[in-house]
């Protein structure tokens, strides 16, 4: 796979040379009888810096298909009502590995949502081939936790493995492939403001991620005249139709509307080289804000390796209750705040905003003994997506049979404190 380097960048890229039009070439006479399309993801008043668009040039115009009708699949995939929501704390085992074959498209579940996002898990046995997903209701996080993805979209191909996400924008048709083997991982569906990259204040020009790090697809294109299913989530519903060709026919694009990809072992890290645990938005690698200041939609937040230094001070994420709510997931190895079990990978967890959460007991036994020398935290890869709403849990998240109803026990034992006479 090629790709093209640097986030929100303007690209310009062509499969067949001379696809692309040049300076003053009309869209409306592309070379080699192309179709000129616009791909605008921000409204066309947008200011400069926040406009997002692209110009895409393809062998046939997506206006050319029939209406399309309620789908049936993906039964688990739905906006939740608000009727299984609790306060309490919540965690998951892995989602199981369907037994027949399953694609991606009917293989996500979801787990939650607000206003803002929803929160998907998918498990699938089987590479989609002639159809297409196209969510117009908001862009798409992927996060593979186990086997590899080769996504297929309109721009261009992107190999996603464990360790890395996928950014698809609202309205893109994809398709994905299975590279290894039966595939299962976690989606942050995002409603909001699209994801860009935090600003680092006094952090200053450099740290956390890097926009030279997120890499762009190349133009590629697939010339098959079949049918071809596309399924669209519009307005919280699954529509389907078909054409009779592939929708991956784009010879050539330019803009800055595209998907990408990041390897999350790219995160530099920043944190405490004195005394206290920084708070977690010291990780976030991309960040959807609200029309609160300072508030987000949603962050996505990443604890990966990384050197612990603080002197005089307790180094797991401390107790607390947050404004935020807090979806949490695990790709590999353990987190340092839940190593006495039950938080393991492909699993997942959920502290709602101001609902005290922090390490169990036995991590916070071990911390409190630690000698505090310089140590790393290695072979771990843990998530979060963060959100100002309340995440509301669906009818499986809650029935399904992953729930983990011991969650509070790993809260029990706490010593009380000995105050003096």
């Amino acid at each position: 796979m090629s790709y093209q380097t640097g986030f929100l960048n303007h690209f310009a890229t062509e499969a067949v040379a001379g696809a692309l039009p040049e300076g003053r070439n009309s869209p409306q006479r592309p070379a080699f009888g192309l179709y000129a399309e616009q791909f605008s993801t921000s409204a066309f008043t947008m200011a400069r810096a926040e406009n997002r668009r692209s110009w895409l040039y393809r062998m046939r115009p997506t206006t050319a298909h029939g209406a399309f009708v309620p789908y049936a699949g993906a039964e688990l995939l739905g906006a939740p009502d608000g009727s299984h929501t609790t306060p309490n704390r919540l965690r998951w085992d892995p989602l199981a590995m369907p037994e027949t074959r399953v694609d991606f498209v009917d293989g996500m579940v979801t787990y939650g949502g607000n206003a803002g996002i929803g929160v998907h898990l998918y498990a699938a046995t089987a590479s989609m081939d002639a159809r297409a997903f196209q969510n117009s209701d908001g862009e798409m996080l992927i996060l593979p936790q186990q086997g590899a993805l080769r996504i297929v979209t309109e721009l261009g191909r992107m190999e996603v493995a464990p360790g890395f996400l996928a950014l698809v924008p609202a309205g893109m048709r994809f398709r994905v492939e299975l590279l290894d083997g039966p595939s299962r991982g976690y989606i942050c569906e995002n409603f909001g403001a699209p994801f860009r990259l935090p600003d680092l204040g006094p952090i200053g020009a450099n740290g956390l991620a890097n926009p030279r790090d997120f890499e762009t697809p190349v133009a590629w294109y697939e010339d098959r005249d079949e049918h071809f299913e596309i399924v669209q989530k519009f307005n919280g519903r699954l529509w389907t139709t078909t054409i009779d060709h592939s929708p991956f026919d784009v010879v050539a694009w330019h803009g800055n509307s595209a998907p990408c990809r990041y390897d999350l072992s790219r995160f530099n890290t920043i944190g405490t080289v004195s005394f206290d645990h920084p708070d977690p938005s010291i990780f976030t690698v991309l960040t959807s804000p609200s029309d609160t200041p300072g508030t987000a939609n949603c962050d996505f937040v990443i604890f990966p390796p990384r050197w612990m230094v603080g002197e005089d001070t307790f180094r797991p994420p401390w107790f607390h209750r947050n404004v935020m709510s807090e979806f949490m997931g695990l790709i590999h190895g353990v987190y340092d705040a839940k190593e006495g079990g039950g938080f393991v990978p492909g699993g997942a967890s959920l502290h709602n905003q101001f609902n005290g959460h922090g390490p169990d007991a036995e991590s916070t036994r071990k911390a409190m003994a630690a000698e505090l020398k310089p140590s790393k935290i290695d072979d771990t890869l843990a998530f979060m997506f963060e959100s100002r709403a309340i995440i509301h849990t669906s009818k499986f998240a809650m029935e399904g049979g992953l729930l983990q109803h011991d969650y509070d026990a790993c809260w029990t034992g706490f010593e009380k404190a000995k105050l003096p006479e």
